[in-house]
């Protein structure tokens, strides 16, 4: 997506549509101090933009608008505005800017900014993702694959195995706010989730499982917590997962064709 009308920044454009409903909902619902630790992240984050500018020649994106709204949404409350600065430094410059930017990064900075904060500060509280903005998730979702900037394979393997996995028992209904807004914000990245086919479906997959067993064995963890340590290691394995994809696809290969 190099030429034409489909650049990076095309896709950005697309997901922020997506993530619209998401954000006016966390907005009519939130309060003033949420506000402010978004005005906060975009300040953040366009400061590293304007420094990797004039150090690199890398050109700034609209990338930092999903970032900033993630990490306000999901970051620990009461952090204040020196722990909150460092880690949404970290996660811009090590998730994202160092590797070139929005596009060629390994993990989505928020996820690596809100995962500094959880475990680098462990005594706040995380926020508790309310119904309306856990409702609003679905529409996001449902825009992002209706444009295509969304994984399908990722949001689809992890609600359908989400309603088998309350249907009997193993997921508490009391995850499914925060981890759906984790899925839909920091999981179903398109730069950083798998990009097979099946990895997509392995992708979704992974996330729910570990969910799951965050959920039923992480004691006093809170939602929103836990979703986000498994969108970190879900992560981290994309990769593994398309290798794990295209290793099961050359054996079939293999075997129809008696050749590589």
């Amino acid at each position: 997506m190099t030429r034409g009308i489909w650049t990076r920044e095309t896709v950005v454009v697309l997901l922020l549509v997506a993530y619209l409903p998401l954000a006016l909902f966390w907005v009519w619902f939130g309060d003033i101090q949420e506000l402010q630790r978004l005005a906060l992240a975009l300040l953040v984050l366009a400061i590293w933009q304007l420094v990797f500018l004039l150090a690199r020649a890398q050109p700034v994106s609209l990338s930092a608008v999903i970032t900033a709204l993630a990490i306000a949404m999901l970051t620990p409350e009461g952090l204040g505005a020196f722990r909150l600065i460092l880690g949404i430094s970290f996660g811009a410059v090590m998730g994202e800017l160092v590797f070139g930017g929005w596009g060629r990064n390994v993990v989505n900075p928020a996820t690596v900014a809100l995962s500094f904060l959880g475990f680098g500060f462990p005594g706040f509280t995380w926020p508790e993702i309310l119904l309306p903005v856990a409702w609003a998730a679905i529409p996001a979702a449902a825009i992002g694959l209706m444009t295509g900037v969304m994984p399908a394979g990722v949001l689809l393997s992890a609600a359908l195995g989400a309603t088998i996995a309350v249907a009997i028992g193993v997921l508490p209904g009391f995850v499914l706010p925060a981890a759906g807004v984790v899925l839909v914000l920091l999981v179903a990245d398109p730069v950083t989730s798998a990009t097979t086919r099946l990895g997509r479906w392995l992708n979704g997959l992974l996330f729910l499982a570990l969910v799951i067993l965050f959920a039923n064995a992480w004691h006093g963890a809170a939602p929103v917590q836990f979703a986000v340590a498994a969108a970190l290691l879900t992560s981290l394995a994309a990769p593994v997962l398309d290798e794990v994809a295209l290793a099961l696809w050359y054996a079939q290969r293999w075997r129809r064709h008696g050749r590589h």
